[in-house]
């Protein structure tokens, strides 16, 4: 979820992005809106939805090498429509754009692409799988099994993604309520992917395995004019079950959440607004500005009660729409690692 609200509200035209999170709350404006009671069709839903203003394919994955040494990796594939059709050529309305990132304890890596639908540069087929722009790729037989990667000026990786359990639908059965106005998005995950490759960064290649957590969420006017930025986790613990969780931080000082638990066999149990639980314990200064990097994260109906801490407190996504994205320690009443996004901080 994420800053994938923020990038893509913006991406009108390309080379002119805003800041801040302005019109995320504007009106539809004939797009496509998400209703109640949608049923999934796969694999047609793994594709892109034109109709609907913005769209992402975002992986975020948590690995280590040989030695013990913890790494994070980041590849999203983002759509933007100027218009609620597909078109031909150049007169596609559809835009796109890709980020990637390579974590380590020290290093935080970063690149950015962009493209224009319609001339082959970037696009999603359903099957077999392909999401790419330019030669950053995530493509395979089937969604459940994809080869993933990207490079940029001083990083490149290249890892499988094989699914271990089913795909996990938040909300109302995929269905994600974002604020009490009752704006929404479609909204599912995949984050039973086990990953094996290569990293590579100045200091050379590394072998890799670990986990991976892919989101897939498409919606046209998902955020309310009172919402000023997102803190997202996404939790893997030792005992095999995961978590997601999100506040919307609203601009009288107040936020906005929802949650999603996960069992190991990928039952879920979803949690709606003010159940689950974050607050920030340690600031880092990035620059100018200040990021809560270290969190206590909550969600009482599960036992949950936990320290989340950034492996690298300095993965600043430094694009064209800036935004803080890395991995995560966890420690307390459950152990494990996982994923941290934050927007509105800049």
């Amino acid at each position: 979820m994420s800053v994938r609200f923020l990038i893509f509200a913006q991406l009108l035209p390309v080379a002119a992005f805003a800041q801040g999170f302005a019109g995320l709350g504007t009106d539809a404006e004939g797009f496509s809106v998400p209703q109640r009671g949608k049923v999934f069709d796969f694999p047609a839903d793994h594709g892109p939805h034109p109709s609907y203003r913005i769209e992402w394919w975002y992986i975020t994955a948590n690995m280590m090498g040989p030695d013990g040494t913890e790494y994070g990796l980041q590849w999203t594939l983002f759509r933007s429509a100027m218009a609620p059709e597909e078109g031909e050529g150049w007169s596609s309305p559809q835009l796109w754009l890709g980020h990637a990132a390579l974590t380590t304890p020290e290093q935080h890596f970063t690149s950015e692409r962009f493209a224009r639908g319609g001339v082959g540069q970037a696009g999603v087929t359903e099957a077999p799988f392909e999401a790419w722009i330019d030669d950053w790729q995530m493509i395979g037989p089937d969604f459940g099994d994809v080869t993933l990667k990207a490079s940029g000026p001083d990083f490149a990786y290249e890892v499988q993604l094989t699914a271990q359990g089913p795909l996990i639908f938040h909300g109302e059965a995929g269905y994600s309520v974002k604020s009490a106005e009752g704006q929404a998005s479609y909204y599912y995950s995949q984050p039973f992917y086990a990953l094996e490759g290569v990293i590579e960064t100045g200091a050379g290649q590394v072998p890799v395995t670990g986990n991976a957590w892919l989101d897939r969420e498409w919606s046209s006017q998902p955020l309310s004019d009172n919402q000023s930025g997102w803190d997202w986790f996404s939790l893997s613990f030792e005992s095999g079950a995961k978590m997601m969780g999100f506040l919307l931080r609203q601009t009288d000082g107040s936020a906005y959440t929802s949650a999603t638990w996960i069992e190991p066999d990928g039952t879920t149990t979803a949690f709606e607004d003010g159940v689950f639980q974050g607050e920030p314990l340690e600031l880092t200064e990035i620059g100018p500005r200040k990021v809560p990097t270290t969190w206590r994260v909550k969600l009482p109906e599960k036992g949950v009660d936990v320290t989340v801490e950034a492996i690298n407190p300095n993965a600043w996504m430094p694009l064209s729409v800036p935004y803080w994205e890395g991995p995560v320690r966890v420690t307390g009443s459950h152990e494990g690692r996982g994923y941290l996004e934050m927007t509105g901080y800049d």
